[in-house]
């Protein structure tokens, strides 16, 4: 099935993401290995960026053409992902996974893994985005 053109049976999901970075290549290995974990496969790939698709959704990952603006989740726009995991055990190898990374580090480590109240993974990408992996209760 082609996911690239809208699709009434998927009414309000999420059809896809794009995200810009500063360097590309850095982003890349992050968003990669995450994707991979949660079950996308990558969609396409061109010289300045990558997409990964899972079902109806996939997410974009581009050379930004201006990078004079660093990335602040503080600021208006943009301040997180939040992807769901199959199981509190793939929260924990992921963790595992993001302790063990140079690129990024677990984030609330002390309330980890309650730290928004629900069993999840907090951590950032290589730009500073942060990224939640929701377990199941």
């Amino acid at each position: 099935m082609n996911y690239d053109h809208g699709n009434p049976e998927f009414k309000g999901h999420l059809h896809h993401i794009e995200l810009c970075t500063s360097d590309l290549e850095a982003s890349v290995d992050f968003w990669a290995w995450l994707l991979d974990e949660l079950g996308y496969e990558l969609k396409n790939e061109w010289d300045d960026g990558r997409s990964w698709i899972k079902g109806p959704t996939y997410v974009v990952l581009k050379q930004a053409t201006n990078s004079d603006h660093p990335f602040d989740r503080q600021a208006s726009g943009l301040n997180h992902l939040a992807f769901h995991a199959g199981s509190r055990e793939q929260v924990d190898e992921l963790t595992e996974g993001i302790r063990e990374r140079e690129d990024s580090a677990v984030l609330y480590d002390d309330q980890h893994p309650y730290a928004g109240g629900y069993y999840a993974l907090y951590c950032e990408d290589p730009e500073g985005i942060k990224v939640e992996v929701v377990g199941p209760e």
